[in-house]
């Protein structure tokens, strides 16, 4: 069985105490297992970033944007690589995973245009022959602890931008699908980057826990569900790092009476079932406004739905593949089965989803469910598989209130041909990020990503101008040049410019 191992100080590791299969879930067999770091193996990588930092914080910002613009090419020369790789132990379709890594690349090139971000600002005398100026200087060594649904893409909204800036990074990706973020570390390599300024410990909450813990980190990025969020900001912050944590979501769409419905059920299909609802914008609810359009939506629904193919990640037809593991499944399973016995009515059910010669995938069908209320256990979790549930109200406002009261404020939007609702939406709505008629209003690469309420701890979003903020702080310099000729007076009050 092949061994997936670390990469430390620029050389791969197989070093491990414990190890775990890692499976394909289009067939449900295992061919490998991952290397779980001990804590031995963690600080070996936190020594050697540490070690690396002096120098790559030093090196010039072009030269450190050298290596990103290397980078993305050779991400692009092997997209087909990393792709398999995703699809082979994720199970993601390839135009979908393809899809993931070009959202990453597109945080590498933002990170090219750091000699821009990272200028500072300048003041010509701001006092009688003073000068004052800031500039954004490194944190240290920061790590990275990045979930299962993508593999590539969230960890490329971390470290091209951390390390960038002037920071040595350590990440420990999810260990259900590690080949294709260890692949990648190694283009960082063969980019140019030095030994030890990106390290990569495959492992358990073994290996979270001293990274939380270890002094030398000066900050942690995390991505995943609330509850490890949560713990993860807790443990950080009282450890004196700087943090951020996103947490989990439920998404919802808000149909009203007057939008495209043919628009509004392909978009559905895509942003409730593409990678199987495992993305934390996936939209898991639609709110319909009135009896009428959620007939109508429901039953359109209902046909296009029987139309998907789900199956392996290899067959670009297929729309959407497995879910990550066998307990997943059952764990979605569980979710529909609780609607059920709590009286929503399920319109199209995927539990029993069979895939022709993958009897043994982690398959789920796309499932439509209808009758949903706010007190069931299937609408106040997360389901995270391709589960589409339908509540009904009378109002707008009425919808709005539903996602307010939610817990999470990831991500929501609304379908319309309004104006005036869809602004009004917009300006009230209690969620992070909105989209018009825009199902999955993910941010791009030179805006920032993150959400309100319990769907986010910290106070800086991912990526973008904010990733710029989390991975470097300020430093306000004020200088001035006295003459030789002229003896300055005593001065005790505060100094102004009158």
């Amino acid at each position: 069985m092949n061994t997936i191992g670390h990469f430390i100080n620029g050389q791969l590791s197989t070093e491990a105490s414990r190890s775990q299969k890692v499976f394909n879930p289009a067939t449900g067999e295992s061919n490998s297992a991952v290397a779980i770091a001990s804590p031995k193996t963690v600080l070996d990588a936190i020594a050697a970033a540490e070690n690396a930092f002096p120098a790559w914080r030093d090196t010039p910002v072009i030269k450190r944007a050298r290596v990103m613009f290397k980078f993305k090419e050779l991400l692009e020369k092997n997209a087909d690589k990393i792709c398999e790789l995703i699809g082979l132990e994720h199970g993601k379709i390839c135009h979908d995973a393809a899809g993931e890594l070009q959202r990453g690349i597109e945080n590498v090139e933002y990170a090219c245009g750091a000699p821009e971000f990272l200028k500072g600002e300048f003041s010509k005398n701001v006092g009688p022959n003073i000068d004052s100026w800031s500039e954004f200087q490194p944190l240290g060594v920061v790590a990275g602890i990045t979930p299962f649904n993508f593999p590539v893409m969230v960890p490329l909204w971390m470290f091209p931008m951390a390390i960038v800036c002037g920071n040595c990074f350590i990440l420990k990706p999810s260990e259900r699908d590690p080949s294709s973020t260890l692949y990648i570390a190694q283009l960082l390599k063969e980019a140019g980057l030095p030994d030890g300024v990106f390290n990569l410990v495959n492992g358990d909450k073994v290996a979270v826990d001293t990274l939380l813990n270890d002094q030398r980190i000066q900050a942690v990025s995390f991505v995943g569900s609330t509850p490890i969020a949560e713990y993860i900001y807790k443990t950080a912050t009282a450890a004196g790092k700087r943090c951020q944590a996103l947490g989990g979501a439920k998404n919802h769409a808000i149909i009203m009476s007057d939008a495209d419905v043919d628009n509004v059920v392909n978009s559905l299909l895509g942003a409730a079932f593409g990678s199987s609802g495992e993305r934390c914008m996936a939209l898991s609810v639609a709110v319909a406004v009135g009896d009428e359009i959620a007939d109508t939506v429901i039953a359109k629904l209902q046909n296009e739905i029987s139309k998907l193919k789900f199956g392996h990640y290899a067959d670009k037809n297929n729309d959407f593949g497995p879910v990550i593991t066998a307990e997943h499944k059952a764990k979605v399973i569980g979710f529909i089965d609780s609607a059920e016995q709590q009286g929503a009515k399920i319109v199209v059910d995927g539990r029993q989803a069979s895939v022709g010669d993958y009897q043994n995938g982690f398959f789920v069908g796309p499932t439509l469910i209808d009758q949903v209320t706010p007190n069931m256990h299937s609408y106040q979790q997360e389901i995270f598989g391709p589960v589409l549930q339908i509540m009904r109200v009378e109002t707008m406002q009425q919808a709005m209130d539903l996602i307010d009261n939610h817990e999470y404020g990831n991500g929501t939007c609304i379908y319309t041909r309004d104006g005036e609702a869809a602004r009004y939406f917009s300006d009230h709505i209690k969620v992070g990020m909105v989209g018009i008629n825009v199902p999955l209003p993910v941010p791009v690469a030179y805006h920032s990503f993150g959400g309100w309420k319990r769907s986010l701890f910290g106070d800086l979003y991912a990526y973008g101008p904010d990733g710029v903020r989390f991975y470097t702080r300020r430093k306000t310099i004020t200088q001035r040049w006295p003459s030789a000729n002229i003896r300055e007076n005593k001065q005790f009050a505060m100094p102004t410019l009158n």
